[in-house]
């Protein structure tokens, strides 16, 4: 698979990343882990370098599976993590988000020794905590890379002036935020062109709007209890059913291509930017390789215009986020004492 730089950073991986949170978390039963494990191995034999996860999926258990399944391999792979909530080690509740400076050490380390590796190569802030300074964070972060426990910052859901005020302390080679043909806001508030000025990589999670975008989902679909996407707005049957017209588009297009939905979905996202580097999820083997063909696709301007003005007809139904989650997103910090 062609390698891709993000941002101006010396960082280099495949142009589609593997995000691993699904095998554990979120869209129903856990893979077993023997499976994740697997399916892991198998995204490296096949050309993908880039493994993203967290600490608070799980929580903790994916990192476990990673760390397990990349370990032979770790001289072919970039592994990125991230900090920011506040978990029970014991109970392993969620207790909310902090990046106290005190605190990113400690998790540091519990990433260190359930991914079984010496160094993380790119070490995400979660979420903005607004009660921490970001300089604080990114300087705890500044001192984590200095010490080899880290090689690269990077952020996940920042306001524009959150990330230029990290940046100036330690900079921030990849930003992660959702991005795809129906959640485009990162082309309106700055966020993009803060990342074309600054150097900065961009890595698209969600890039399939949590699978929508494939097809395979629709307005008779019936979600498990255990699957996270049953009570977000976008899946609600009347938002899938007006939704479904962004598949529709893809679809024809990839008719032309003698491709998929979800192929063309991620094709275009790499269009976008020579920087960004999508990180769809799966936990099947068939998606898996489906997914990385879309590396090989190229979509032409005329495409590109296509798909352009066909989306510009469709008013995309229902938010991204329950209420609660979607508070978590864009959020500044306070400035430093001694500002």
């Amino acid at each position: 698979m062609k390698a891709r730089e993000l941002g101006r950073s010396g960082l280099h991986v495949s142009a589609i990343g593997l995000g691993c949170m699904g095998i554990s978390q979120s869209y129903g039963t856990p893979l077993p882990r023997n499976e994740g494990v697997t399916l892991i191995r198998d995204a490296v034999e096949r050309g993908v370098t880039f493994f993203d996860t967290a600490e608070v999926y799980g929580p903790f258990a994916n990192e476990e599976v990673v760390g397990e399944a990349l370990r032979p391999l770790r001289d072919r792979v970039v592994i990125a993590t991230k900090f920011g909530f506040d978990i029970d080690p014991e109970t392993r509740d969620n207790r909310g988000v902090t990046s106290r400076p005190e605190h990113i050490p400690h998790v540091v380390e519990g990433s260190l020794r359930r991914l079984r590796t010496e160094t993380i190569d790119l070490l995400y802030q979660h979420r903005v905590d607004p009660n921490v300074p970001i300089e604080d964070v990114a300087g705890t972060v500044k001192d984590l890379i200095a010490e080899g426990k880290a090689r690269h910052f990077g952020m996940s859901e920042p306001s524009v002036q959150t990330l230029r005020r990290a940046h100036a302390v330690q900079p921030v080679t990849a930003v992660q935020n959702e991005y795809s043909l129906w959640w485009r806001d990162v082309e309106r508030n700055g966020i993009l062109a803060a990342c074309d000025e600054l150097g900065i990589g961009f890595v698209p999670y969600s890039p399939l709007g949590r699978g929508f975008l494939a097809g395979a989902l629709g307005k008779g679909t019936r979600l498990g209890d255990d699957d996270f996407r049953r009570n977000n707005p976008r899946f609600q049957p009347d938002a899938m059913e007006k939704n479904q017209a962004f598949v529709d588009l893809l679809k024809r297009v990839a008719g032309e291509k003698r491709a998929t939905p979800a192929q063309i979905a991620l094709a275009w996202l790499l269009a976008q930017r020579p920087y960004i580097v999508p990180i769809p999820g799966t936990t099947k083997l068939h998606r898996l390789e489906e997914n990385i063909g879309a590396a090989a696709i190229e979509l032409s301007s005329a495409d590109l215009a296509e798909i352009e003005e066909g989306a510009s007809h469709i008013k995309v139904e229902g938010e991204r986020y329950a209420p609660a989650q979607m508070a978590m997103v864009g959020r500044d910090t306070p400035e430093p004492a001694n500002a």
